[in-house]
């Protein structure tokens, strides 16, 4: 028996789930499409580990964060090319194209848990190169968490109180670009200019792609406007721009940048000279029994 080499993804798992089918679905062009990013995430993580070789251990943090949003959104990838992830949602807007005629869209839900796992990763290791403080670096996560889940539960509302959600995840993200363009800038000046060179060129990418997701968003989920097969090119796109691109971007201008300049001072046992100071057996003129004991002197009887 020959083997088919068409990508049967859509065909075998099918439009349907809990008892609704999805009349506005990808075809098999989209699910190439997310197969391909798939494979580019992948090999981007496998990339950024063996640089991570090149570094003392205690200097690969920004490789192994860089390399788990890559991994992560590879498994969303996957999923979505697969055709699985998704749920069927009623349009609130019924179009005339037959590209996105229909009564139910395709929702990836599992591109929402990819953002609420990678985007904190991201912000960590632009907020992180800037030196900010960590109660700073924990609330623009939270932030970011918010605008991560209303625009999932948008997406999931089948009425125009989905606009809502999206505005309030379009707050979450003014406040995000706030930190980035304005206060992280400033601070990250403060540790040289090779800092401040690697944070502008990273946050500036990640500020210009993030305004685009809103776009995306209101006219694939939000407005039913483009077809899946084009939404996942859009959002394919800027995926692969805010994480390989963005991943290569930061390690390359990590890469003469030690990570205790930037107050992240981590000790490794290798390097730990007390560790070893605690290991080296002592010689005196006194020795301990097992138990440490000091075994005393016999008297003459």
């Amino acid at each position: 028996m020959q083997l088919s080499p068409r990508n049967n993804a859509v065909i075998v798992n099918g439009n349907t789930v809990n008892g609704k089918t999805a009349d506005i679905a990808i075809t098999e062009r989209g699910s190439d499409f997310y197969f391909a990013i798939c494979a580019a995430m992948t090999v981007s993580g496998f990339c950024f580990i063996a640089l991570a070789y090149r570094k003392q251990r205690r200097d690969r943090l920004f490789h192994y964060l860089t390399a788990a949003v890559v991994f992560v959104a590879a498994i969303a990838y996957f999923t979505m090319g697969s055709n699985l992830g998704f749920t069927p949602i009623h349009v609130e807007y019924s179009r005339s194209n037959p590209k996105v005629s229909g009564s139910y869209r395709s929702i990836y839900y599992v591109r929402y848990i990819d953002w609420f796992i990678t985007t904190p990763l991201l912000l960590l290791d632009l907020l992180l190169t800037a030196g900010m403080p960590w109660p700073t670096l924990l609330w623009v996560i939270i932030v970011d968490w918010i605008m991560i889940i209303t625009g999932l539960i948008g997406a999931l509302v089948d009425s125009r109180y989905k606009w809502a959600y999206f505005a309030f995840g379009c707050f979450a993200l003014v406040y995000i670009v706030y930190q980035l363009v304005w206060e992280s800038r400033i601070h990250a000046r403060a540790y040289g200019r090779d800092v401040e060179r690697v944070f502008t060129m990273c946050g500036s990418l990640t500020t210009v792609l993030w305004i685009l997701y809103p776009v995306a968003w209101g006219l694939s989920e939000g407005g039913n406007v483009i077809a899946p097969d084009s939404e996942a090119v859009f959002y394919g796109v800027l995926d692969f721009l805010a994480k390989p691109i963005f991943g290569a971007l930061l390690i390359w201008g990590h890469r003469n940048i030690e990570p205790a300049r930037l107050g992240l001072a981590i000790k490794d046992y290798d390097g730990d000279a007390s560790v070893h100071e605690k290991q080296r057996p002592h010689n005196g003129t006194t020795n301990a029994d097992a138990t440490g004991n000091i075994p005393q002197a016999s008297s003459a009887v």
